[in-house]
């Protein structure tokens, strides 16, 4: 990382200060577009501050696949009260509004929904209480780990064009839409570049 962090309190500050000066983008509103949003969740691990990723529940909709805690918006919310209600629903933590850090770009999924990723930092997380009807298991990916340069890896594509491929660990491979918000994440809020991601290649299973 670009900032040397020495724990929670310093990523705090530097994820707040990159992503008030971070414009994001918004997907608008059009016919059939459903939202949703998701929650880039930092807890301090053993080890050094991390991110939470999740493995959904085989069965349903992005059965198996990797992804971060959240979910549709329901009518009546906002995306952010969506994200810390899909954030508690699904893996028992609880976080506050003064907890949200700032949001990233709104992600264009193929399966009609915008994802609007919002970044939290939790000092007292408690613990973990997954869903077994929407998480089959929870990870911890640490922000050394995201920041790393072999971390991001680019596929070509037939046809044109690269799929981006985050590798987490050994055999861990994480694809857009959760890939390229991690990527976003990493970009934005880590090593403080610009960067988006709405034009990134998906793989067909996303759609589903």
């Amino acid at each position: 990382m670009s900032e040397p962090l020495a724990g929670l309190p310093a990523f705090r500050e530097l994820a707040a200060r990159r992503l008030a000066a971070f414009s994001h983008t918004e997907v608008p509103d059009a016919p059939g577009l459903r939202r949703a949003a998701v929650v880039v969740c930092v807890v301090p691990a053993a080890d050094e501050p991390s991110v939470i990723v999740i493995k959904r529940a085989y069965r349903g909709r992005n059965a198996g696949q990797w992804g971060l805690p959240g979910g549709r918006v329901d009518d009546g919310e906002t995306p952010e009260q969506a994200a810390l209600r899909e954030l508690n629903e699904e893996i028992g933590l609880i976080a506050e509004p003064a907890d949200v850090l700032g949001r990233l770009d709104d992600f264009p999924a193929s399966s009609g929904f915008a994802i609007t990723p919002f970044v939290v930092a939790l000092a007292d997380p408690g613990p973990l209480s997954p869903s077994p009807d929407e998480v089959h298991s929870v990870h911890e990916v640490t922000l050394d780990r995201l920041a790393a340069d072999d971390t991001p890896r680019w596929v070509p594509q037939l046809g044109g064009g690269r799929m981006l491929q985050m590798r987490l660990g050994p055999a861990w491979l994480v694809h857009a839409p959760t890939g390229a918000m991690l990527w976003q994440f990493r970009e934005v809020v880590l090593l403080g570049r610009e960067a988006r991601v709405a034009d990134f290649v998906q793989p067909d299973w996303t759609s589903r």
